[in-house]
């Protein structure tokens, strides 16, 4: 059976089939009609199509695009006595059409069949060669089945893993309006008439429909946006293409940070763009920025719908333009420099290099009142050297040519004077390297141009030669102390970065992250295509990231941690030892996260069984009485017949016998409700799914809750309105009886006289079934509290049951995949609503 629905690996093997998927919001908006469309469309094309499974759901128009198309037989699995229509995988191989037609990806497959779901026996016929045209609704994607639950309220069991739809060669929407698609409801062109009202007012509401329009349309997006990722990287595209606005604004966190954001906020609500903030880290000598200023930024990313990201470099422009062009950015929003007129001669300065080098970006320079800490001109490391060698020739130069023109009115004294500032100058600026150079040629200078004999490099007098030493003494003396003040410098500098990293990726762990989204921000921090945490012997545990690493060999940095047990792996440009320092520590708080949730893991088992030791003490404290009370009944009622001493009447005979089956019924009861709470605390009821006509569930149901049975009192058959039709549910019979009864027993009981009505429903692919009484009902607020165990909620008679009935009730309803719910009865009272998978209409799908 396969688990994903990926391609075998690549040993020469034939070609493997694309998948074509219709994508709808809802029922009824068209995908099985777009679908056969295509497929006229191919055969007109002259290509070999055939229809394996197709739901036409009793529509007309639909039906008749049916007509012209070669279709095969389903294949038919005998189950429970009956003969469920599946897709027939073995025949499509067999006759192996170039594209076959496959409706309803969700589809649970009839339990007997070779695949549990129908997307793993589409699976198949692609592996085989054969092009799959699919359908499917947005609500069946595995990652918003929780959101579609919350919009609906209806959970959904059938869900295909988002990576399927993924790796489809298309996936094409077929989107209507809500309004178009309620007035194809009320014409009859989805459901049958008598199913329209019901539908509308549910799942078909006009809210529902367009939050679940929004959710397909956004995912089809994500898709759009994804695919055109992967492109770009593969073909190593760098250039922006506007085919969606992306608006990237630059903070540093000082006071200026806010003001940018609004900004940059205001512009991408103008074009519906999305916005991301970006902060460098940079090891330049500039000041770290603090948590607090950064979560203060955080804080209005988050207010007006922004993303917040940092990135390390130290080349500000180019770094800032990478990230730009890496997200497709349309627009990068920037602070003005508050430098001044000198610096901005000296170097150009971040916002000039940026608009320089923005090319199709478009660059916004926001003037803001808040000025930036002032902060020392730097150079580049590299430019700065050459210059140091350049200033040790140049600058004696420049102070021999000064000194030659006022040599009338200068004496030796003076000139060495200006030498030896020269020599402190270039010290100062270039370190130990270029002084001892400059030293050398400010000595060679005095001497060739300045002291007897001019014009050559005889030292006729002493002292020359002395001031000459000197001068190289103090040239290395005072490198010296520049280069270590500079080693120092730098360490800070690189200790700051380290600190903030630290910081940055300590603070997404204490923010919430999980693991994944921690690896997500190392990728996007370092500029890595991907990342990953594979474990020894066991492999990659968790990844992020377009291809993450599987092993060492397709990693460029590794980083051990958890005493050798795991590995962080990165790939992408190889990191230099400074970064793995981090990227270490970065490593250890990954393991800590795995084995916080492995830990998260045993507690919660520790839970289940302090929950399960719980009940164990609750149910023998409520059986201990529970138990005796029928039994003592049982008891005096036997010996009361058995009794020689008394002759009892007809009648006090039969009424003694009535208390005997009254008090067994009660045990029967009290222990079918143990054995199916203790089944279903083990988790060993498994269901078994089939067409089951509900009336004649609801009245082996009412004869086990023993209504109309002769001398039942107040359970007479009258009392009981079964109004449930021709409905049929996929569910298992036993169970389901099980639930009914205990739910009839539950409202005669509590409403002792007054008439209980049971009823159903279909919404769609759901079928309600409700049990409504006019008794006292329940009070507000107490309502899902009712399927609590051991409890007697509202109970006028606390001495009879141990409240599991209707807990037992619904761990049987979600034994069999559906929901179950109270509420108030319109007029008063309490309805039990019990949902279940309805039974496809003509019994053409399977098993749900």
């Amino acid at each position: 059976m396969n688990d994903e629905c990926v391609s075998p690996e690549p040993t020469r093997a034939p070609r493997r089939g694309e998948l074509r998927i219709y994508l709808g919001a809802a029922p009824g908006v068209g995908k099985t009609y777009a679908m056969l469309g295509e497929a006229h469309r191919r055969i007109g094309r002259g290509a070999d199509v055939v229809a394996a499974l197709v739901e036409t759901h009793g529509r007309a128009r639909t039906a008749e695009q049916l007509s012209g198309l070669e279709v095969l037989e389903p294949r038919t699995v005998p189950y429970r006595g009956t003969s469920m229509p599946e897709l027939d995988v073995e025949g499509v191989i067999a006759r192996r059409p170039a594209v076959v037609l496959v409706d309803d990806l969700a589809h649970t497959n009839t339990p007997g069949s070779h695949n549990e779901k129908r997307w793993q026996d589409v699976c198949e016929l692609l592996d085989a060669g054969i092009d799959v045209l699919s359908t499917l609704n947005v609500q069946h994607l595995e990652s918003l089945g929780d959101v579609v639950e919350q919009i609906t309220g209806v959970e959904q069991r059938e869900t295909v893993p988002d990576k399927v739809v993924r790796e489809a060669a298309q996936v094409e929407l077929v989107d209507m309006t809500p309004e178009a698609l309620r007035r194809r409801l009320s014409h009859g062109n989805v459901y049958a008439a008598d199913q329209v009202d019901t539908a509308l007012g549910n799942y078909f509401q006009h809210g529902n429909l367009t939050a679940l329009r929004e959710l397909a349309l956004l995912w089809v997006a994500d898709q759009a946006d994804a695919a055109l990722a992967k492109y770009r990287a593969e073909n190593k595209i760098t250039d922006t293409w506007e085919a969606r606005e992306r608006v990237v604004v630059a903070v540093t966190g000082g006071p200026e940070s806010e003001t940018l954001v609004r900004r940059a906020g205001r512009v991408a609500s103008k074009s519906s763009a999305d916005l991301m903030v970006v902060h460098v880290v940079r090891g330049d000598g500039r000041e770290g920025v603090h948590a607090a200023d950064m979560g203060r930024v955080r804080k209005l990313a988050a207010g007006i719908g922004g993303s917040v990201h940092s990135v390390v470099g130290d080349d500000v422009p180019t770094t800032l333009l990478e990230f730009a062009r890496e997200v497709n950015a349309t627009q990068l929003v920037i602070g003005t420099s508050r430098r001044s007129r000198w610096a901005r001669i000296l170097d150009e300065g971040i916002g000039a290099a940026i608009v320089r080098q923005s090319g199709t970006i478009d660059v916004h320079i926001v003037t803001h009142e808040e000025a930036a800490p002032r902060q020392r001109v730097s150079m580049p490391g590299r430019g700065h050297r050459i210059l140091s060698w350049l200033a040790a020739v140049v600058v004696p130069a420049l102070a021999a040519g000064l000194m030659a023109l006022v040599d009338r009115v200068t004496g030796l004294g003076a000139q060495n004077a200006l030498f030896f500032v020269v020599v402190l100058a270039v010290a100062l600026f270039g370190g130990v390297g270029p002084a001892i150079l400059s030293a050398l040629v400010s000595g060679l200078l005095l001497n060739f141009f300045f002291t007897d004999p001019l014009y050559s490099f005889t030292i006729a007098d002493p002292e020359n030669f002395v001031t000459t030493m000197v001068l190289l003494v103090v040239a290395v003396a005072v490198g010296v102390l520049v280069d270590a003040a500079a080693k120092r410098a730098r360490e800070a500098r690189h200790a700051s970065q380290e600190a903030e990293l630290l910081a940055l990726f300590a603070g997404s762990v204490l923010r919430g992250a999980d693991l994944p989204a921690l690896l997500e921000k190392v990728r996007e921090t370092y500029s890595q295509t991907g990342v990953s945490v594979v474990r020894r012997g066991e492999g990659v545990v968790s990844s992020a990231g377009v291809s993450p690493p599987t092993s060492v060999d397709e990693a460029g940095t590794v980083c051990e941690a958890g005493a050798g047990e795991y590995a962080l792996l990165l790939a992408g440009a190889e990191l230099g030892a400074r970064d793995r320092k981090v990227l270490g520590a970065v490593a250890n708080q990954a393991v800590g996260l795995i084995r916080q949730k492995q830990l998260a893991e045993e507690a919660g088992k520790a839970s289940a069984l302090a929950e399960a030791d719980r009940l164990r003490r609750s149910l023998l404290s409520a059986v201990s009485h529970d138990l005796r009370t029928p039994l003592a009944a049982v008891k005096v009622a036997v010996s009361s017949l058995r009794s020689a001493d008394i002759e009892f009447s007809p009648q006090d005979t039969a009424e003694l016998l009535a208390t005997v089956e009254e008090s067994t019924d009660q045990l029967t009861a009290l222990v079918g409700n143990l054995l199916d709470s203790s089944r279903l605390a083990a988790g060993v009821v498994k269901p078994t799914l089939r067409r089951v006509y509900l009336e004649e569930v609801v009245h082996r149901a009412l004869v086990g809750a023993g209504v109309g049975r002769p001398g039942s009192g107040r359970r007479g058959r009258d009392r009981v309105k079964v109004e449930v039709g021709d409905a049929v549910v996929m569910a298992d019979a036993g169970l389901l009886e099980r639930v009914i009864a205990n739910l009839l027993d539950n409202a005669l009981r509590y409403a002792p006289d007054e008439p209980v009505r049971i009823g159903a429903a279909r919404v769609g692919d759901r079928m309600t079934i409700t049990v409504a009484d006019t008794g006292p009902g329940l009070a507000r607020g107490t309502h899902d509290q009712v399927f609590d165990a051991f409890q007697r909620l509202g109970d006028r008679d606390n001495t009879i049951g141990v409240g599991l009935g209707l807990s037992v009730v619904k761990g049987l309803v979600e034994a069999m995949g559906g929901t179950v719910s109270a509420m108030d009865t319109p007029g008063g009272g309490l309805t039990m609503a019990v949902e279940l998978a309805a039974c496809p209409i003509g019994g053409a799908e399977g098993a749900r």
